[in-house]
């Protein structure tokens, strides 16, 4: 028999928010919803450790889960670890931080199996950072990597040894731990570790509620001139030669621009903004400003760049659509594209170019439009 406890008495504090962080809505249901699906089908109990404040607005969230309950946590983490596992019924217990709401179901699978063959599981990941021991402000020690280890949760154990475990620290009075393995590797054995995963993390802060993923939408159009236009200097116009993803184009019409007039470059840059939650193209770079009249649009997509990734976000891919009549624009997608997954750090780049069937102002050759969707996710 498997039972899990949810670890969800803590007050959230540092999430910043005026409830506990398990409450709070992330892609439609609470956090702690989202832990309760992904192990009501391994658990023949669910044990929820919650606080007595929370546990009015905790139990309607149990309503779908048959065998899921609460039970009061205490002061610490291990506190309520400890309470939970005097109530477990099942000899294999499964203990998991609630705000871990990614936790994926092989990591589930592998704590489970290693539990039976070893008495023990406890989901890690290598560090990849080099890492330090710091004494006063000062690099005291730096520790190798290559046997250093993230812990994460769910972390497994046969059900007598935990609890076995815990009573002892009780009994030393030791209260210092800051997980079960902590616990498990003091007072019993050291445990054994299986494959975590980076997606299965904490959520403790801010930022870490806020989608991990994120798509934005861009569109630009701008108009053709005609030679008469030009002839009288009514704007700047790029002459015989139309710009798109940073590659020039031979045009028997000119784009009408105050820079290189670069509609899918534009397009791609509104897509970023959106998607990273900045204000568009138009309030970075307005067309008002003299400084960027004749403004190269890649130069600017870098400026973009730069943005995206002080915002921790990185382009998963980018699909752009061109709606042209002329000039035929499919002997230079290719440059298009090596040059946008060049800026964009990402291969994913997908260039489409089209006509409009001689309809509308695409058609009667008096305008040129762009297309951008991307997806963003956080680094």
């Amino acid at each position: 028999m498997i039972s899990v406890i949810l670890c969800a008495a803590g007050s959230g504090a540092r999430a910043k928010m005026p409830e506990n962080k398990i409450l709070h809505e992330l892609y439609g249901m609470p956090v702690l919803c989202h832990s309760l699906s992904a192990f009501a089908p391994y658990a023949d109990e669910i044990l929820v450790a919650c606080r007595a404040e929370d546990e009015e607005k905790i139990l309607p969230l149990l309503s779908p889960f048959a065998n899921a309950r609460t039970v009061r946590g205490g002061a610490t983490r291990g506190e309520s670890v400890f309470c939970a596992l005097k109530e477990v019924k099942g000899d294999t217990v499964l203990i998991h931080d609630a705000a871990r709401p990614f936790v994926t179901p092989e990591i589930i699978e592998n704590c489970i199996e290693s539990v039976r063959k070893y008495g023990s599981a406890v989901a890690a990941l290598p560090v990849t950072d080099t890492v330090a021991h710091v004494s006063e402000g000062r690099i005291a020690d730096m520790p190798s990597r290559d046997a250093l280890y993230a812990l994460q949760t769910p972390q497994g154990f046969l059900t007598k040894d935990i609890l076995s475990a815990y009573e002892k620290a009780e009994a030393d009075g030791r209260a210092d731990f800051t997980d079960d393995s902590g616990v498990y590797a003091a007072c019993f054995q050291p445990p054994h570790i299986v494959a975590g995963d980076i997606s299965n993390k904490k959520l403790t802060y801010p930022r870490d509620f806020l989608p991990a993923e994120r798509v934005g939408f861009g569109v630009d159009t701008h108009a053709f001139s005609h030679q008469e236009e030009i002839d009288r200097g009514i704007a700047r116009l790029n002459l015989n030669y139309i710009t798109l993803g940073g590659v020039v184009i031979p045009s028997d019409r000119a784009i009408e621009a105050h820079s290189d007039g670069d509609v899918l470059v534009h397009a791609l840059m509104d897509a970023l903004l959106s998607a990273a939650g900045e204000r568009d193209i138009g309030c970075l770079f307005p067309d008002s400003d003299p400084a960027f009249e004749g403004a190269n649009s890649m130069q600017l997509l870098s400026a973009v760049m730069e943005i995206v990734h002080g915002k921790g976000f990185a382009v998963q891919n980018a699909s752009l659509s061109v709606l042209c009549e002329r000039p035929r624009l499919a002997p230079y997608i290719e440059g298009m594209r090596k040059n946008l997954r060049a800026a964009l750090g990402c291969d994913a780049v997908a260039v489409a170019a089209g006509t409009n069937e001689k309809l509308g102002y695409i058609g009667e050759r008096r305008g040129i439009t762009c297309y951008a969707a991307v997806l963003l996710s956080k680094n």
